[in-house]
């Protein structure tokens, strides 16, 4: 190992110190000293020569194998303050400053949701995390992040990998935890015919999951796996994006019924599965638009089997290809959009030329937040604030709520 120390200067996003060069560095922090060989401008097994006083043991004996988290070896502190930062230079890129909240952050063990690898092992099936750039499975009996709920189902998942996967292949096992019990659905497993079916059935009655896909198609349904958005229940498409922890949902849900306001008429863009509609029916009414037609299907029947809430129309439409026109926009007191992590460079553009006083937003990319910002900030809308929202522990990444009116 180089006798060379570099003294790190910043985190990337990725959440790799970056010493000068610049030299990337797994797992070290601001103003730490280190040493290490140099590899493609990297030090992948760096020692600590001067540690920062924000290093603390890492808590998960998985840790250094596992890549599941990039920043376990950082105070809690530090990871709040950094994450928020990451935030504020995205605005400032774009010449934004605005009132930044107080992150908020979600417990330790709350993911209910989350994509594990599995493979067959000569001992039995390795289920986990991969490690950091590595095709290396690590277990996660242990894991810090996921409900205990999703942890009791590694057996179920051992046994799906025996009945569906091969020593060559990897499956891709989503698990949620839903209303009904556990929601699975794997990818790139085994093809489909009857023994198999048989097979897989027999794994969801004897660890009482709620519903199984494989690659693509439902095997069965035990109960019904329903999410309670709001005063209603919906059962989402299998796989369908769900936020990653109630506590974060409910962040987010708070923080964008304080954007609208006390409007009447909400159209909800990019609404997935009515995360963000269904709560918001009980004070207005709400035209949820989409691309993907079980998505709203499934909105449209949690919102007909429930009671109490105003009026949700649904509508499935590419909006990145046919966005709302200023036009339609402005038949709506107020506009919540939640797009996914590249933006909705088209929809912002059209929003910026309607007269709709209040926008919601919500991202889980503060680069492509900051630039759609600044479309509506140029046009005359007024940045009112900005909610840091955690539900990634430990990992680099990082989601937002935020407030635009415009007179």
């Amino acid at each position: 190992m180089s006798d060379t120390t570099y003294t790190i200067e910043r985190l990337g996003h990725h959440g790799d110190g970056i010493a000068p060069g610049p030299i990337f560095v797994q797992r070290a922090l601001p103003g730490e000293d280190v040493s290490g060989d140099v590899v493609d401008g990297r030090i992948e097994a760096p020692r600590i020569v001067t540690p920062s006083a924000n290093r603390i043991k890492a808590p998960c004996p998985h840790y250094n194998s596992c890549g599941g988290c990039a920043l376990l070896h950082a105070s809690d502190d530090f990871v709040a303050g950094w994450k928020t930062d990451v935030i504020r230079n995205a605005l400032s890129a774009h010449g934004l400053e605005t009132d930044i909240r107080p992150i908020a952050t979600s417990p330790v063990r709350s993911r209910r949701r989350a994509t594990l690898s599995a493979r067959r092992g000569k001992k039995g099936a390795i289920i986990g995390f991969h490690g950091r750039r590595s095709g290396t499975i690590t277990s996660i009996e242990h894991c810090h992040l996921l409900a205990p709920e999703l942890l009791k189902q590694l057996p179920a998942v051992e046994a799906l990998t025996f009945a569906g996967g091969s020593r060559k292949g990897e499956l891709s096992v989503n698990l949620a935890l839903s209303e009904g019990g556990v929601d699975v659905s794997v990818r790139n497993g085994k093809s489909l015919d009857r023994a198999l079916e048989t097979d897989l059935a027999q794994v969801l009655h004897q660890f009482g999951l709620a519903r199984l896909a494989w690659n693509g198609e439902v095997i069965a349904s035990e109960t019904p796996p329903f999410q309670q958005f709001g005063k209603a229940k919906v059962t989402p498409p299998s796989g369908a994006f769900l936020q990653a922890t109630r506590e974060g949902e409910l962040s987010l849900v708070n923080a964008v019924r304080e954007g609208v306001g006390q409007a009447e008429t909400i159209v909800d863009l990019f609404s997935g599965v009515g995360t963000l509609s269904l709560p918001l029916a009980d004070q207005a009414q709400i035209h949820a638009v989409e691309g993907i037609e079980d998505m709203m299907r499934a909105l449209d029947e949690g919102w007909r089997r429930s009671s109490g809430l105003k009026q949700v129309t649904t509508e499935t439409r590419d909006l990145f290809r046919r966005p709302l026109l200023p036009d339609e926009l402005n038949r709506f007191d107020a506009i919540v959009i939640d797009p996914p992590r590249a933006g909705a460079q088209a929809q912002v553009e059209e929003i910026s030329g309607c007269d709709v006083p209040r926008v919601a937003m919500v991202s889980c990319n503060p680069v492509s937040f900051a630039r759609d910002a600044q479309v509506l900030v140029s046009s005359g809308y007024r940045l009112n604030w900005v909610l840091p929202v955690d539900q990634f522990r430990w990992s680099p990444h990082v989601e937002l709520a935020a407030s635009f009116s415009k007179a």
